[in-house]
């Protein structure tokens, strides 16, 4: 892979960075001292075992450059200068709190853009003060530009970084399929094929535009807690929720997984407008803030085959969205949760080219042109068009590691639009969900208070169904926050019985190695 040109979804990408909205995608993986190690690897070790796993993937030697044709466009082509240790790097947090100092420093990280000119990615070890030393954690911060990978491309590149792919990787169980050689000179059927595609992609443009426009608003009103002109600044906080109490919400009212976790973050939106003296939606659903949830046009077992192998199976960026009112103006958990799962029904069965999602299905259909020069129109057009992204993947439920280091805790981090100060960003590992929450720093200071809704709510849903809370996890109180002076107060939370319909049974959680990625279900 000497030559690839970026696909428009990655030229649009690429070109809607700005120094205040760096595109980047990110994950912070937490891992533990090596079981019955008298002592850690040191700091340069690991540094070490990063950069030579890093530099084993193809793809992460690729940077973008500037072509004649097609006009306006850019493509991959390999860094011959290409330096690993330009890319990776050590950093040492200071005394204090080592989750609390991860994400401040993670959060600070992930506010620089990356640079151009050469490979635009970025890993970094952060260790405690005193470095990796026996019993002590570390972390493994990751960042991909946007135009790079979406997220199940970004799987197969960020996994290469553990053990159990990189041992896979050097026996040589996987290995690229060599795409078939086809002439650069089309015959005359192949012209008049590739004309009736070009017309059939025009049709296709056309009604994706139309939807987006019905799909578009003018009414931003309703969503302050989420607007703000950017400061550059960047702000992560964290959460874990049991999946065993998430599932078992599931199995009590339907729907699936995802479905719950997003009711959730509806529930801890509402909570946590309420305790900063917001004012909430006046029970129209119309006016709820709306959440952009991607979904993945690729297979897994493709994007690792293109990107774990080093190929290039396609466009960098290959996935769409649903379009999801979250529904914070109603005061019950468990309505809640229903009018999230029949959104997400409705969602389904029209599919992944209607609303503002399908901006993604119409950014491939335009000329690399269209997309350098229209960059800043397309980015002020997001705050029209949605308020919050809410984005989910699931990681395998094999133990992973990193230089015999267990993995404990994965947050994956997504870029902000401008004009939004909100991302949210779901993953599911060990039996557990990780919440990463990326906001703008200068506009959510509070956003630790929104980390510890999430948890407040699925307890809010947990008590809509037999039994009690998972092990280690405490209740929470069963109260909403006042609404503060000048507010409506809203009623209280209504007791929900279960429903009687029987849920499905529950299919095993889809294994796919993964940083980031945008599937329709976490999981069902």
């Amino acid at each position: 892979m000497t030559t690839e040109l970026l696909a428009p979804l990655d030229l649009a990408f690429w070109h809607l960075e700005s120094p205040d909205h760096p595109m980047h995608l990110g994950a912070l993986a937490v891992f533990d001292a090596a079981p019955g190690a008298g002592a850690a690897a040191d700091d340069e070790a690991l540094v070490e075992l990063l950069a030579t796993r890093a530099a084993a993937v193809p793809r992460l030697r690729m940077r973008v450059r500037d072509v004649l044709l097609p006009v306006g466009g850019a493509a991959w082509s390999v860094d011959k200068d290409f330096d690993v240790r330009r890319h990776v790097r050590h950093l040492e947090l200071p005394p204090g709190d080592f989750a609390e100092e991860t994400a401040r420093l993670a959060g600070e990280l992930m506010e620089r853009p990356l640079e151009r000119g050469i490979p635009p990615w970025e890993m970094y070890v952060l260790t405690g003060g005193g470095g990796a030393q026996a019993g002590r954690s570390f972390a493994v911060l990751v960042k991909l530009h946007h135009a790079l990978a979406d997220g199940m491309r970004a799987v197969a590149i960020g996994a290469g970084i553990f053990d159990q792919i990189a041992d896979a990787r050097a026996a040589g169980i996987r290995r690229a399929r060599p795409a078939p050689p086809r002439s650069w000179l089309p015959g005359p059927w192949q012209v008049a094929d590739r004309a009736r595609d070009r017309i059939g992609e025009l049709g296709r443009a056309l009604g994706i535009g139309a939807s987006v426009v019905r799909a578009s608003r003018l009414d931003l009103r309703a969503t302050t807690a989420l607007v703000a002109g950017s400061s550059g600044t960047r702000r992560l906080a964290t959460a874990v929720l049991a999946l065993e109490d998430v599932r078992r919400v599931r199995k009590e009212h339907g729907g699936t997984v995802n479905d719950v976790l997003l009711a959730t973050v509806a529930g801890a939106l509402r909570r946590w407008m309420l305790e900063r003296g917001e004012r909430l939606p006046d029970c129209d659903p119309r006016t709820d803030p709306r959440a952009l949830v991607p979904v993945s046009g690729r297979r897994p077992s493709r994007a690792r085959q293109g990107a774990g192998a080093g190929g290039s199976s396609g466009s960098g960026n290959m996935f769409s969205a649903y379009l999801l009112g979250l529904p914070v103006s109603e005061p019950d958990p468990l309505s809640r949760l229903t009018a999230v799962r029949e959104a997400m029904d409705r969602n389904k069965k029209d599919g992944p080219s209607r609303g503002p999602g399908a901006v993604a299905l119409l950014a491939g259909q335009l000329h690399p042109l269209a997309h350098r020069l229209g960059a800043p129109l397309a980015g002020n057009a997001a705050r029209i068009l949605f308020d919050v992204l809410v984005t989910s993947v699931p990681l395998p439920r094999a133990t992973l590691s990193f230089g015999g280091c267990p993995l404990r805790e994965i947050y994956p981090m997504a870029p902000l639009a401008r004009g939004q100060s909100l991302a949210v960003g779901l993953t599911t590992y060990g039996g557990q969900v990780h919440v990463g929450l990326v906001a703008d720093g200068k506009a959510l200071p509070d956003l630790d208070g929104l980390a510890k809704n999430m948890t407040t709510e699925l307890h809010a849903l947990l008590r809509t169904t037999p039994g009690e809370p998972a092990a280690g996890v405490e209740r929470a109180p069963d109260v909403e926050p006042v609404a503060p002076a000048g507010v409506p107060a809203e009623p209280a939370l209504a007791s929900a019985g279960a429903a009687e319909t029987a849920a499905p049974a529950e299919p095993p959680v889809p294994v796919q190695l993964a940083l980031i990625a945008e599937p329709a279900d976490l999981a069902r």
